[in-house]
């Protein structure tokens, strides 16, 4: 594990310290599986016809580059059995389609043929509302100092709805994410919240608002989890892998990371004043 292999170089340090002995570190590499960013989105306001899904593999502790995978044959069928082909843009690892046709609570299934072996996943198009207004507070958070942005969106009333904010700012190189559902506020209005005591006049927040799946929503809740531990320190306890939907039914042992998501999205750019 990651926080595992962290500990061990720490330890080492600590004894390198005092001599002058090089030690060489010969840590285990797992064989590279499969990783799968399928997120497909539409936009509102957009067709919805251009996507990607991008295919890469896991790789050791020390590499500083991710390997992407090519020569994959990727697709999505539709519940009426219409194909759109994922073309891969050359060495890149990224597989394109611009003929995709969205269609609110319509199931799609992903399938991804590479070495001999087949992968697939299902996932249903969930509708999303409206952002409706933003406000900011410049006395938020525990200390009262810090900005705190909130976007609004009303919650319909006829079903369990699952969402997922997605916050990236000019300040921060990584967007932070914000999964939710309207158990204590269906038919209300609702929010995202984020708060970030370096934001100043000027800066700029692009805020997502995704529909999500049940079993997606459970998924982000996890892996959100997982990051979080990650600052737990040098002997927290390791966290464990977060399988996603994707499933090899050639070999189930060969599995995939990553999920295959379907959501409509709608999205504001907000200037901090």
């Amino acid at each position: 594990m990651k926080l595992y292999k962290i500990v061990i170089i720490l330890l080492i340090s600590l004894f390198t310290i005092s001599c002058e002995d090089v030690v060489d570190v010969d840590l285990e590499t797992a064989p590279p599986q499969l990783v799968v960013t399928a997120s497909i989105q539409w936009r509102k306001g957009t067709l919805g016809n251009e996507q990607m899904i991008k295919l890469t593999t896991t790789t050791g502790y020390f590499n500083t580059t991710i390997p992407t995978v090519s020569g994959a044959t990727v697709f999505i069928t539709n519940s009426n059995n219409v194909i759109f082909n994922f073309i891969e843009i050359p060495n890149t690892g990224d597989y394109t389609c611009d003929t995709f046709i969205p269609v609110l609570d319509e199931a799609y299934v992903l399938t991804i043929i590479l070495n001999g072996q087949t992968y697939t996943a299902t996932e249903t198009l969930k509708g999303v509302s409206s952002i409706t207004s933003i406000s900011q507070n410049n006395e938020g958070g525990f200390t009262g100092k810090e900005i705190e942005i909130k976007s609004f969106f009303n919650d319909p009333d006829n079903a369990d709805n699952y969402y997922m904010f997605k916050f990236k700012s000019s300040i921060l190189a990584i967007p932070s994410f914000d999964v939710f559902d309207d158990a204590f506020t269906q038919g209300n209005e609702n929010f995202g919240l984020y708060i970030n005591e370096d934001l100043k006049k000027g800066d700029v927040l692009d805020m997502t608002l995704y529909g999500i799946s049940k079993r997606y929503f459970e998924y982000m809740r996890k892996l959100t989890a997982v990051a979080g531990s990650a600052s737990g320190g040098p002997f927290a306890t390791a966290p464990a892998s977060v399988r996603g939907n994707i499933i090899n039914t050639t070999d189930a042992k060969n599995f995939a990371y990553g999920y295959f998501n379907v959501s409509e999205t709608d999205f504001k750019k907000y200037t901090v004043q």
